[in-house]
């Protein structure tokens, strides 16, 4: 039976003991966006996130780093009513720029010699602004009367959470990889800098929302086989 389990040991994950050593310095960065449109509700959404990180390994396979960078989402809805001889047309602008800083802490466990497992604590810092413009006018089509209101406000945000995060890397050569986070559990709390009420935010699973790919570059990697 030990027999058995060895051999199954070795086929999925060759019995690797490569270490990335301490003092290699690695350089990654994520880049995302997406947009969505419905025409049905006249709405759309679109997102983007920049991230860079650089870790420095302060042991065998043990990195400390930070992760900061520039997130943006605009939405946006709009309506047109038909009352009578009164024709109205509504729209809604919601944008929320943030700049995010996360130092963490991040631990690899060793696969194969180009395939790593690895555990990330990370302390995401959020601070940011939602703006939110809604324009309406309403046109008298019998008495030629235009109306038209526009309201503009802004809300400054934080928030601080801890993040848990596992994902895997593969090494494609000596200095560069594919890392791919699998899910994400932590807890967030956020707050409008004007509201005396927080919200508390929880993420726990796996899903197609919390999956992210990034490259790496890594200086000095020097691979230690014991």
């Amino acid at each position: 039976m030990k027999k058995l389990l060895l051999a199954g040991a070795v086929a999925l994950f060759g019995l690797s003991n490569a270490q990335i050593n301490r003092g290699a310095v690695y350089i990654s960065g994520q880049v995302n966006y997406s947009k969505n449109e419905n025409k049905n509700t006249n709405e759309s959404t679109q997102e983007f996130k920049a991230l860079p990180s650089v870790g420095v390994f302060v042991a065998p396979n043990l990195a400390v780093g930070t992760s900061w960078g520039f997130s943006h989402s605009k939405k946006t809805y709009s309506q047109l009513y038909m009352n009578g001889s009164y024709i109205s047309e509504f729209e809604f602008i919601r944008k929320e720029p943030a700049f995010t800083i996360a130092p963490f802490v991040r631990k690899y466990w060793t696969l194969s010699d180009k395939l790593y497992f690895f555990g990330q604590l990370e302390i995401p810092v959020k601070l940011g602004k939602t703006e939110i413009e809604a324009n309406s006018k309403t046109t008298d089509v019998a008495y030629g009367y235009t109306y038209e209101d526009i309201q503009n406000m802004e809300y400054k945000f934080a928030s601080v959470g801890v993040n848990i995060k596992p994902g895997l890397d593969y090494f494609i050569n000596k200095n560069w990889s594919i890392e791919a986070t699998i899910g994400e559990f932590g807890y967030d709390r956020f707050k409008y800098e004007d509201f005396d009420n927080a919200t508390n935010n929880y993420k726990f699973g796996f899903n197609l929302s919390s999956v992210s790919f990034g490259v790496k570059y890594i200086i000095n990697k020097k691979e230690n086989k014991q």
